[in-house]
Order: structure tokens, then C-alpha cells, then sequence
């Protein structure tokens, strides 16, 4: 990958090329999200939203003819967050932008895409008759409408998680060809302000009070408390010089875990919005 970084700084030509071709190709869009943002992130929004136009325009075709707006909507993602990131060097500000434009797709997704949201919805109803009747039946009217916030609510924080790891690729690509390991210090010390923890955590759980996807809201807002919450970790680890291999068994765990400790990372991140753990931990090797 860090060849492939090298060979898209080389030119607009080199790079548009790169963006044109892995966004026209299916399962490859993201990277070509990822080269938009590197280009963004080095050279400036200007010269990004040059190579940003090679990478719409097949993103948009997929999006009107194919009926599919995953690339479109992460390369635009990748694009405003990779764009606040460079103007504020803020992965706080950058995420929350992403945050807002997740809920902004949420709330398109079924003016401009109807017939692909109910042909999901349908989908999900047959499999809930036929393989889990008795909740079918429970849920009556409802399973309908349950199935169908679920779903767009899924497909826009699957988007913003997928953009959210392409602005980290990025980030990493330009610290390895121009400054590297500074990715691995932005990443360990990501926190988020007191406020902005308040908000996520507020967001999160207002969406039936004012009659809103709550699904789609806990999408948005938990990302960025979840990557505090990763940074979080992945700090601790490298301030104690622990072991690569802690890490392992933490991403296992979360694997067979998954929203168990997917809450606990939530709740720890709250946490160390307003105790900076990181701060109050002795660094390895140092004098007791």
C-alpha cells in the first residue's frame, strides 16, 4: 500500500488515474476514497477536489444507473473529513462532520432511493416470517417500519464507518511518506472534549423523544465516541510498552464480544473525556 501511496503522489495524472479506475471497480471504491483524501490531506482542498472529480464521476454512475451510492457517498464523506481534518488538525471536528453527514444520508436515503430501501425492507420481512414468525408476529405492524429504520440506519453508519477508516488510511499513507509515526501519536492521543462527549452521548439516546431513526443517531454519534474509546486503548498500550500482541487479544475479544465491549469502549471514552486517562498513566521505564 505505501507503493501504491508513493505512486499516487507523483502526479494529478498518476493520481486521478488511481481514483478514476478503483472507484469504477466494484469492492474497490474505497480505495480510491483513500487517494482523494492523501491528496487532500498533503495538498490542499483545491488540488484534492481535482482528482475528487475523477473519483465522483464513476461513483456517480454507480450511484444513478447501478443504483448504489456506497462509493459516492464515502468519497464524500472521505473528502469533507479529510478536508477539516487538514484546515483544524482535529480528528474531534473531522469525525463530527462525518457524523453530521452520516445523518444527513440517513435522512435521503429514502427520498432518492426508495425502491432499493424497499426491496431490502421486503427482504428482511420474508426472512422474519419465514425463519423467526414468532417475532413476526409479535412486532405485527410494526415489523415493517422496524426493519426499515434498521436498515438505513445500517447502510449510512456502515458508509461513515467505511469513510472513517479511509481518512485513517490516508492519514497513515501521508505520516509514512512525510512524517512517520505521527499517525501513530494523532491516534493514541485522540479525545474527545467534555462537550462534544455530552453531545454524542445526548444524540445517542434523543432519538425517540423527538420521534427521529434512533438507530441512525446512535450510528452517528457513537462512531466518534467509539474511536476515542480505540485511541483510548491503543494509547494505553503504547504508553506502557505493553506487548502487539495485547492488542491482538483486544480485537478478539471484541470480535467474539461485539457490543458488549463495543458499550464499554463508549462508556470508557465518556470517561476519558473529562479524566484524560492517559495523562494519569506512568510510562513504562519511568522512575516510580
Amino acid at each position: 500500500m505505501r507503493a501504491l501511496a508513493q505512486y499516487v503522489m507523483r502526479g494529478p495524472l498518476q493520481a486521478g488515474g488511481v481514483a478514476a479506475v478503483t472507484t469504477a471497480l466494484p469492492l474497490l471504491f474505497w480505495i480510491g476514497a483513500a487517494v482523494v483524501g492523501l491528496v487532500i490531506l498533503r495538498l490542499g482542498l483545491r488540488q484534492g477536489l481535482n482528482i475528487g472529480l475523477w473519483a465522483l464521476l464513476p461513483s456517480l454512475g454507480w450511484a444513478l444507473y447501478g443504483q448504489d451510492p456506497t462509493a459516492l457517498v464515502v468519497v464524500l464523506e472521505v473528502m469533507l473529513m479529510t478536508a477539516i481534518l487538514r484546515a483544524s488538525m482535529s480528528w474531534e471536528k473531522a469525525l463530527l462532520s462525518g457524523a453530521f453527514l452520516a445523518i444527513l444520508t440517513g435522512l435521503m436515503m429514502p427520498l432518492m432511493y426508495p425502491a432499493l430501501l424497499n426491496d431490502l425492507v421486503q427482504a428482511g420481512v420474508e426472512f422474519y416470517q419465514q425463519y423467526n414468525a414468532e417475532v413476526a408476529r409479535e412486532l405485527g405492524g410494526d415489523l415493517e417500519q422496524i426493519i426499515r429504520d434498521t436498515m438505513n440506519a445500517s447502510m449510512a453508519g456502515t458508509y461513515f464507518a467505511t469513510a472513517v477508516g479511509m481518512v485513517m488510511l490516508a492519514r497513515a499513507w501521508q505520516a509514512g511518506l512525510y512524517n512517520p509515526g505521527g499517525f501513530r501519536k494523532e491516534f493514541h492521543s485522540l479525545r474527545l472534549s467534555p462537550v462534544i462527549a455530552i453531545l454524542c452521548a445526548v444524540t445517542m439516546v434523543i432519538g425517540p423523544v423527538l420521534g427521529l431513526n434512533s438507530l441512525l443517531l446512535a450510528w452517528a454519534a457513537g462512531t466518534p465516541l467509539f474511536m476515542a474509546g480505540l485511541g483510548l486503548v491503543h494509547g494505553v498500550v503504547g504508553k506502557k510498552q505493553w506487548s502487539g500482541q495485547w492488542l491482538v487479544v483486544f480485537y478478539i475479544a471484541m470480535l467474539l464480544l461485539g457490543p458488549s465491549l463495543m458499550m464499554l469502549l463508549l462508556v470508557m471514552a465518556f470517561v476519558d473525556s473529562w479524566l484524560d486517562i492517559r495523562r494519569r498513566i506512568t510510562p513504562a521505564g519511568s522512575a516510580e
